[in-house]
């Protein structure tokens, strides 16, 4: 990288980060280092050039450290302290903004402003005691889903209450954290649209993509979503206007449920580049991460056309094994992209890697693309060292 360009901060230095880091040299005048913020020693995102300061990612002295150093400040996962960033707001330009973060990160906070913008989500109210959530949950019945409102991903914070019983254990179990509680719903699909917007206001929206999770961890994407044309658009449009509203410039995921009518709700924003978007490094013209660079830096957004049908599968850790292990590696094949994250340790459901598995006869055939990806998934192993 040349020294014309600017400093950019990332708070968060695994595999987002990393791929961040890596789609930032692709615009050597404008970006001349990437510094990450990571409490990991030997991060993802350290690993394909990016300095690092380690410490926690609210770490207060270590965000000011970060932003004195960067030109330019974003982040791969949204539990960095907004107040911080808010505070530092007029010594370094931050997108998405604190306020947009602040909006996103409370869970509670992020519904409300949708519902009042009439952006479609589930039914939902604030849980304030164990009385407060007996007497509310009779307005949604059972099942009903208990979740926190700050710090949970990959299902983290969910309780499904599917009975009397379960209301004081699912209390319990987030006694010492803000709640919020939502009509369960039984939905056709999870699906997503990863969506942009850059400093200038111009939006850009990926097609629909179909997600399939494994105990509420992320395990396939499936891009295009296998629905109609007209689910299609009401999600890109819901995630169009989510945009215009929440203002914020960068990528976004944009997590929405299916209904069994055909109905689209939004479930969850996350105010970064996202699992289900990992397909667009090989499926589209421009990568989400490529996306976010420009969108940050102001720069005209690329082309979200989808190139080639992919399905996007991640590598989790095995549920009985933490450790070291060994080089993941898999017999090279037309169309399949094998990406690891060079995390050193694998701990039961953790992400390590993906794998792309890529339509690049353009033939249409998902069925052919899943069966392709169920004989590859064999020869992936994680064996320790």
């Amino acid at each position: 990288m040349s020294n014309s360009g600017k400093v950019l901060g990332i708070i968060g230095g695994g595999q987002l980060g990393m791929m961040l880091t890596e789609a930032a040299k692709k615009f050597p005048d404008k970006i001349s280092e990437v510094i990450v913020l990571d409490p990991t020693k030997g991060c993802p995102a350290s690993k394909v050039g990016a300095k690092q300061i380690i410490a926690d990612f609210k770490d207060e002295k270590a965000i000011i450290e970060l932003a004195t150093k960067s030109d330019i400040l974003t982040y791969e996962i949204e539990s960095g302290d907004s107040d911080v960033l808010k505070s530092i707001e007029s010594k370094t330009m931050i997108n998405p903004s604190p306020d947009t973060l602040k909006k996103i990160q409370d869970k509670l906070v992020q519904k409300t402003f949708l519902s009042e913008n009439q952006l479609p989500v589930a039914d939902f109210v604030e849980i304030n005691s164990l009385d407060d959530l007996k007497q509310k949950i009779k307005k949604f019945g059972f099942p009903s889903l208990l979740k926190t409102r700050k710090d949970a991903y990959d299902g983290r914070g969910n309780f499904k209450i599917n009975s009397h019983e379960d209301l004081i254990l699912a209390y319990k179990q987030f006694n010492d954290q803000s709640m919020m509680l939502e009509k369960f719903i039984d939905f056709r699909m999870e699906v997503s649209v990863i969506a942009a917007r850059n400093t200038q206001g111009e939006i850009a929206t990926y097609p629909l993509v179909e997600n399939i999770h494994e105990d509420n961890i992320l395990r396939i994407t499936i891009a295009p979503a296998r629905v109609n044309k007209e689910i299609a658009k009401k999600a890109e449009q819901v995630a169009q206007k989510t945009m215009e509203v929440l203002k914020g410039a960068g990528v976004f995921g944009i997590e929405m449920f299916v209904t069994k009518n055909d109905q689209i709700l939004i479930n969850e924003i996350a105010p970064r580049v996202h699992n289900s978007g990992h397909h667009t490094l090989q499926s589209s013209k421009t990568s989400q991460f490529e996306q976010h660079i420009r969108a940050i830096l102001g720069l005209s957004l690329g082309s979200t056309e989808l190139l080639h049908p992919t399905i996007m599968y991640n590598i989790l850790g095995p549920k009985n094994f933490k450790g070291e292990y060994k080089p993941v590696n898999i017999v090279p094949e037309k169309g399949v992209f094998l990406k690891m994250y060079g995390k050193k340790e694998s701990n039961p459901k953790r992400k390590l890697g993906h794998l792309n598995v890529v339509d690049l006869d353009n033939s249409g055939n998902i069925d052919f693309l899943l069966n392709k990806l169920e004989n590859i998934k064999k020869s992936i192993v994680i064996d320790p060292v």
